[in-house]
């Protein structure tokens, strides 16, 4: 059995691609029924944070395959992050001329 405390020091990796997404922040509890909802996960800052942060990781406790003693295994596909309008860069081609 672990404690509320002790998932805020785990990993969380989604196994579908093996990304980090970072470590536990907080938990969505339900009230009535007394149980874990979800996790919560900041998301990652940009620019060392001085450009802000993408949305928290919101993980269903359905989401989640296994709690280990470093890590929480989840099953998560990730949404896009890429920001709306932008191309992706396409590589030079340098042409020679004989």
């Amino acid at each position: 059995m672990w404690r509320l405390g002790d998932l805020r020091r785990k990993e969380v990796i989604n196994i579908r691609d093996g990304a980090r997404l970072g470590y536990v922040a907080d938990v969505e509890i339900d009230e009535v029924e007394g149980r874990i909802e979800a996790l919560v996960v900041p998301g990652q800052g940009r620019m060392l944070g001085f450009l802000g942060q993408e949305e928290d990781y919101i993980i269903s406790w359905d989401e989640i395959e296994t709690v280990g003693e470093d890590v929480v295994l989840v099953s998560v596909i990730m949404p896009d992050r890429r920001p709306p309008g932008k191309k992706e860069r396409r590589r030079r081609v340098r042409k020679r001329y004989s």
